[in-house]
């Protein structure tokens, strides 16, 4: 992976396409290989072996080096090894994702995965992915922890604000944990946006 990490960023998990991706050119190349040692002389016998093994060793390279890495912040995807290209997906901008496998799919560990971003950014489908369930479970996942952490950092930057206004007397850290249970039942749904404030303003000093 050639993306460089971020402070703090931590790799969850690299995917590939699946080995099938090198079946077809490597059948391919071999008939091919095959076919011009019968037709050209004995002599170039030398030749036509190292073709034949720089060319496989090419596609593998290209295989190698076209992933799907997962980190706490982000979705990098990245690929080629001579050309070089690379595509980043925030995990807040990330809207949904999805996977799809056929039968055939299930028995070889291959499928289809839909990252679908934010406008701007637009929707992805990567084919013949090796373990895309992997794959679509570590984000969802790796975006749960990134959104309790961001609320965490955003209730206790909140709460050292207001311990050191005076508003409200208290540890920073009691007003930090009550913020955020009450931010997390806001978004289990389990009260409703009128509360919540009601309960932020008494936290800040407010009648």
């Amino acid at each position: 992976m050639r993306t460089q990490f971020k402070k703090d960023e931590k790799l969850l998990v690299i995917i590939r396409q699946h080995w099938l991706k090198l079946v077809l050119p490597a059948v391919a190349w071999l008939l091919f290989t095959i076919l011009l040692a019968i037709w050209v002389s004995v002599g170039s016998t030398l030749l036509i072996s190292l073709l034949a093994a720089t060319v496989p060793l090419y596609f593998y390279l290209e295989w190698k080096h076209n992933l799907w890495a997962v980190t706490n912040y982000r979705v990098v995807d990245e690929s080629g090894f001579f050309t070089r290209y690379s595509k980043e997906s925030p995990l807040d901008k990330i809207n949904n994702v999805e996977y799809d496998q056929s039968i055939i799919g299930r028995i070889m560990g291959y499928g289809d995965v839909k990252i679908q971003t934010a406008a701007e950014m637009g929707d992805t489908t990567y084919n013949l992915i090796h373990h895309p369930k992997l794959l679509k479970d570590t984000i969802t996942q790796a975006q749960e922890e990134y959104k309790r952490t961001q609320i965490s950092h955003q209730a206790s930057q909140l709460a050292e604000a207001i311990a050191r206004s005076g508003v409200v007397a208290g540890s920073p850290q009691l007003i930090a944990d009550e913020l955020h249970k009450w931010f997390e039942l806001l978004q289990k749904g389990a009260i409703t946006q009128d509360e919540y404030l009601q309960q932020k303003k008494k936290l800040m000093g407010g009648n």
